[in-house]
């Protein structure tokens, strides 16, 4: 193993010489990433188990509102797939 610590836990170790700030460069501000993870209830595959999804954009239809999701499906026994889809909002969770 490295000795580069010295045998000082990581939590107290400390810089010998304080940082400038000043000097460092400004970062731009950066969007939030819309993307959320959520739960589909009602996955392709038929299995009546949450699967664990992303959930990209909203859009409302005519029926209400609906989520595009990706997420991992059992399309063939032992075959997974990646699956795409816009799902009513009533089967997607955040838990």
């Amino acid at each position: 193993m490295n000795k580069r610590g010295n045998g000082v836990p990581l939590g107290e170790r400390r810089r010998s010489t304080p940082r400038d700030h000043t000097s460092l460069p400004s970062v731009p501000s950066v969007p939030e990433c819309p993307v959320r993870h959520c739960w589909v209830a009602d996955a392709v595959d038929g299995q009546g188990v949450k699967r664990p999804g992303l959930l990209v954009e909203w859009r409302r239809t005519t029926g209400g509102w609906e989520g595009r999701v990706v997420y991992a499906a059992c399309l063939r026994p032992g075959d997974w797939a990646m699956v795409e889809e816009w799902l009513p909002a009533h089967a997607l969770t955040p838990r």
